[in-house]
């Protein structure tokens, strides 16, 4: 099994990443996977993913969360270019902050590496400044 890594753009906190995911499962036509993730390259690795790999999220320099990868799917957009469809999980599961530099795409993420879950995620309304999170995390103290 292994785990695809990614930089969740625009989000500053695990409760606004949370909060974006209920908005887009309760926006998301029936019958139609809600939580999905389009990325230019299709993982050769595909058949691990499916074998209970996560995606992984990088929040202000660390990882917080994952979710479980459900399916991988081609689809090709409007410019007639194909693209792959990762549908994720509709839980997110909070994970041990594990520091990471800023990268483009995504990267594979050895089952072994993966941070250590600590459980679903329950929003709640006293989310830690960014900031101090950042700072938390380049001292190793979260």
């Amino acid at each position: 099994m292994v785990h695809l890594v990614k930089l969740c753009v625009g989000i500053e906190s695990l409760n606004q990443l949370a909060q974006r995911l209920e908005w887009r499962v309760a926006e998301a036509p029936k019958g139609q996977p809600a939580l999905t993730h389009v990325t230019r390259m299709f993982p050769k690795r595909g058949a691990e993913l499916l074998d209970g790999g996560s995606l992984y999220w990088v929040i202000k320099g660390a990882i917080q969360a994952r979710q479980r990868i459900v399916a991988l799917d081609e689809v090709t957009g409007s410019d007639g270019i194909r693209r792959c469809r990762i549908v994720l999980d509709d839980v997110l599961i909070a994970t041990k902050n594990q520091p990471r530099r800023p990268f483009q795409g995504w990267r594979y993420l050895a089952d072994d590496d993966a941070p250590a879950d600590i459980g679903p995620y329950e929003p709640h309304g006293d989310d830690m400044p960014a900031e101090m999170r950042a700072d938390l995390v380049r001292l190793g103290l979260l």
